[in-house]
C-alpha cells in the first residue's frame, strides 16, 4: 500500500485598486513613513514562512510469516476439499505395479487419465496421484542388513518435482524390512519436505528379528506408527508446509497391533487407512468390513486399493466411489 503526503500549497495574495483610490501626495507619504519608523512596534518584519510538506509515512515493518504453500487443486489441507486418484509402484519395473508400466512423462500423462475417470462421479476435485514405492522389501539382507533395497534422493527427485510441476501429488511408501518406519522415512527428509509430498507405511513388508519375507505376513505397533507420525508432523510444522497425506496400508487386522491407539489428531497430517486387500468382489468387500469393525481410532480417513491383474473383477471408478460405510478419499491402482 502506497502512502501519499498532503500537497502544501502557498497562496499568494495580490492587492488589487479599488474604484476610486488616489494615490496621496509625496511628501505626506514621506511624513508618514517617518513617522512610523519612530514609533515602536512598527516592525517591518516578513511574514513566517509557510511549514514545509509533512514527509511521507513510511510502511510499519511487518513479521508476518511467509505464506503455506498450496497442494496441487489449491487450499492448504488435504481432505475433504478433494480426492486423490493414483498409481502404485516401482519406477521402471511393471511387475511392481502400474507406475512402472511406463516413463515418467507418461506416467503423469496416465495419472491425469485416472483422476479424470474418477471426476464426474463427485463434486470436489480429483486430484491425480503417484504412490511411488521408495524401499523395496527384499529377500537377502543387502548392504545394511535389513531386507530393504532404498532408492536414492536423487533416483527419486525427477519423478517428485516433475509431478510437482504437472499437479501431481506424491506419496512415498515405505518397505521397511528388519529397520523402522520413523528411521526410513527420515532418509527422505529432503523430499517430504516439498508441498506436495505424503509419506505411506506398509506393515506388511515390516519384519520382526528372525523373519523373513515371503514367509509371514509382516506387523506394525502402533506405537511404531505413532512416532513416525509425530515426526512428520514436526516436518510440516518447522518448513511450514500444507497439510500432507500420512497413508498406513492394512489388508489383516493383525497387522496393527493396538490399531485404537494410532494417533489421528496432529493437524499437520490427514491420516489414511488404505485398504490392500485383492481377489472378488465378495473377499474385497469381506476384507474391508473386516477393517470398519475392528477397533480403530476415530479421524480416519479411508483408502481403496484397485489391482488391475489381480481383482476378479477390477472395480469401476463408479463402484469404487459407491463402497460403504464410506466413500474412498483416496484409491490406488496396483
Amino acid at each position: 500500500m502506497s502512502i501519499s503526503g498532503e500537497s502544501s500549497h502557498v497562496l499568494s495574495v495580490t492587492n488589487r485598486r479599488r474604484p476610486g483610490w488616489r494615490a496621496r501626495p509625496p511628501v505626506l507619504l514621506l511624513a508618514l513613513l517617518t513617522a512610523c519608523a519612530v514609533v515602536a512596534g512598527c516592525s517591518s518584519a516578513p511574514a513566517p514562512a509557510a511549514p514545509p510538506p509533512p514527509a511521507p509515512a513510511q510502511p510499519a515493518p511487518t513479521s508476518a510469516a511467509p505464506a503455506v504453500p498450496e497442494l496441487p487443486g489449491g487450499g492448504t489441507e488435504v481432505f475433504p476439499g478433494r480426492r486423490m486418484a493414483a498409481l502404485y509402484g516401482h519406477p521402471g519395473t511393471p511387475s511392481m505395479g502400474v507406475l512402472g508400466e511406463q516413463d515418467l512423462p507418461r506416467s503423469i500423462a496416465r495419472a491425469k487419465d485416472l483422476a479424470a475417470d474418477f471426476q464426474p462421479l463427485v463434486r470436489e476435485p480429483v486430484v491425480p496421484a503417484f504412490e511411488i514405492i521408495t524401499t523395496v522389501a527384499d529377500r537377502v539382507p543387502g548392504p545394511d542388513g535389513d531386507y530393504s533395497a532404498e532408492m536414492s534422493v536423487d533416483e527419486l527427485r525427477p519423478w517428485v518435482e516433475q509431478a510437482g510441476k504437472a499437479g501431481v501429488y506424491v506419496v512415498l511408501d515405505l518397505q521397511p524390512g528388519t529397520t523402522d518406519f520413523t528411521t526410513q522415512a527420515k532418509r527422505y527428509a529432503e523430499l517430504l519436505a516439498q508441498p506436495h509430498v505424503g509419506l505411506a507405511l506398509d506393515p506388511e513388508w515390516r519384519l520382526k528379528p528372525g523373519q523373513r519375507h515371503g514367509a509371514q505376513i509382516g506387523s506394525v505397533t502402533a506405537a511404531e506408527i505413532n512416532r513416525t507420525s509425530e515426526w512428520l508432523a514436526g516436518l510440516v510444522r518447522e518448513k511450514r508446509l500444507p497439510q500432507k497425506v500420512f497413508l498406513i496400508h492394512q489388508f489383516r487386522v493383525s497387522m496393527i497391533s493396538d490399531r485404537q491407539t494410532v494417533v489421528t489428531s496432529h493437524r499437520e497430517l490427514a491420516t489414511v487407512l488404505h485398504a490392500d486387500g485383492y481377489g472378488t468382489r465378495q473377499e474385497k468387500t469381506e476384507t474391508w468390513n473386516a477393517l470398519h469393525a475392528a477397533p480403530r481410532p476415530q479421524g480416519l480417513w479411508w483408502g481403496w486399493k484397485n489391482f488391475i491383474d489381480e481383482d476378479r473383477p477390477t472395480f469401476t471408478p463408479r463402484e469404487t466411489y459407491a463402497v460403504r460405510p464410506e466413500s474412498p478419499v483416496f484409491v490406488s491402482y496396483q
